[in-house]
């Protein structure tokens, strides 16, 4: 049994014991029992298992707590001392390779063809953002399906080392201004999260302490001494998100990483690639697939893409919604002395796709709006390259385009191992109709 299942006394009834038969989307375990499927966290294909308590989201019926009767000869114990009860990785004690074999298939079945996912070169300490919340039940990450409770931690190793001295420094500048932590249910506390980032390529590292209204003792950079880059952020609403308005910074405004030769600046508010070791080979791999010289890069960021592919000789222009996405891209260019018009726009309102010899997306998890599928369709440029995290809506989206474009490649990436999430991406080519 993996740490964090719970073992309670008494017993279920019959029905609501059973063995898991796999794994669906999520990274939950399925488990029939009767005409009931429940869903079970942190469980592995083949586990007989005895549930003691459910709850219902929507129409899924999930299990909060369950015993392991037999564990499955799959599973395996997991390296995390919280795992079973942080939220943030459900797959730990799933070996690695069977993480890998189970995306492929995950990812093969909405694509309709074999795919092969390939394996992050770290699986631990590949992270280089972690957002902790700091609350009246803990400094750590969310309970599993939980949205007020927190898993008290002092290191998490799928960040790496640099944690366990962040949160330790935190601890010691909390205890010393007798500081409160949020309570989420009562919108009370100043403390709401730390989000802690580092470039894993360059070593830098960045501190941002985000809290509600109010004032911060002058000495709180000083337990960070061996930080790159601290920040005091503030968020004046009620909604749990781990950034808000800049009020001050300590030291570089930025920290830097480095895919290849290539050198990014990071800001709190941006958002940039969460493995850097599998976003080398992720921006490798799209410089690949690109087919001409023209390059329309749309949903830009901060220039992941389109910064790389000018530094390889290439004509590029970014689109991206966020001005701030767009402010961060045009610097990151200016570093890494290329010329790439970034210019802020609406995914649909990009003019005629045909004069570009490649359209790279990289969308959000809803996927591809109508509106820029129904002009991709009619500009038709020649070669279009779609990153994706969510294989549902890529698949629903290249179901869309396949009245002229023909699916000539995938390949998955795993950006998140223990994680149920995979990055794909995809060459779709015009074919004459």
């Amino acid at each position: 049994m993996g740490k964090g299942q719970v073992y309670k006394p008494g017993r279920a009834p019959a029905s609501m014991r059973g063995v898991i038969e796999r794994l669906n989307d999520e990274g939950l375990g399925v488990l029939r029992a009767g005409k009931k499927e429940i869903l079970v966290p942190h469980a592995a294909p083949g586990d007989e298992v005895e549930i003691l308590k459910t709850r219902r989201k929507k129409r899924k019926v999930i299990a909060l707590e369950f015993r392991v009767i037999k564990p499955s000869s799959l599973r395996t114990e997991p390296p995390c001392p919280y795992f079973g009860r942080c939220g943030g990785c459900l797959l730990q004690h799933i070996p690695y390779e069977e993480q890998v074999h189970w995306k492929a298939g995950k990812l093969s079945r909405h694509l309709g063809q074999n795919v092969e996912v390939m394996p992050s070169p770290k699986i631990f300490g590949h992270r280089n953002r972690i957002d902790v919340v700091i609350s009246t039940s803990g400094i750590g990450f969310r309970r599993y399906g939980t949205w007020w409770e927190a898993v008290d931690i002092t290191i998490c190793p799928v960040f790496g080392e640099a944690s366990s001295k962040v949160l330790k420094s935190l601890r010691e500048f909390i205890e010393d201004f007798k500081l409160s932590e949020y309570d989420i249910k009562k919108n009370e506390g100043f403390l709401r999260y730390v989000v802690i980032r580092e470039g894993k390529f360059t070593g830098e590292l960045m501190v941002n302490l985000v809290t509600k209204e109010g004032k911060l003792p002058e000495e709180f950079p000083d337990y960070f001494p061996y930080a790159t880059s601290v920040y005091w952020s503030v968020n004046r609403t009620e909604s749990d998100v781990s950034y808000g308005d800049v009020e001050r910074f300590w030291g570089q405004e930025f920290i830097r990483e480095k895919l290849g030769d290539v050198v990014y600046l990071i800001h709190p508010n941006s958002f940039f690639q969460t493995n850097s070791y599998q976003a080398v080979n992720l921006v490798k791999k799209v410089a690949e697939l690109v087919d001409g010289e023209r390059v329309l890069d749309l949903y830009s960021g901060v220039g992941t893409f389109g910064v790389y592919l000018a530094k390889e000789g290439l004509e590029v222009e970014g689109v991206e919604i966020n001005p701030f996405a767009v402010e961060m891209a045009k610097k990151n260019a200016r570093l890494n002395n290329v010329n790439v018009a970034f210019r802020v726009g609406r995914d649909r309102n990009v003019g005629n796709l045909s004069n570009y010899d490649t359209v790279i997306v990289d969308p959000p998890r809803a996927g591809l709006h109508p509106k820029l599928i129904q002009k991709i369709l009619k500009d038709t440029p020649e070669t279009l390259i779609y990153v994706s995290c969510n294989p549902k809506t890529l698949a629903q989206d290249i179901s869309a385009l396949a009245g002229r474009y023909r699916l000539e490649f995938a390949l998955g990436l795993d950006m998140f191992p223990h994680t149920p999430h995979v990055e794909a991406i995809t060459l779709l080519r015009k074919f004459d109709v």
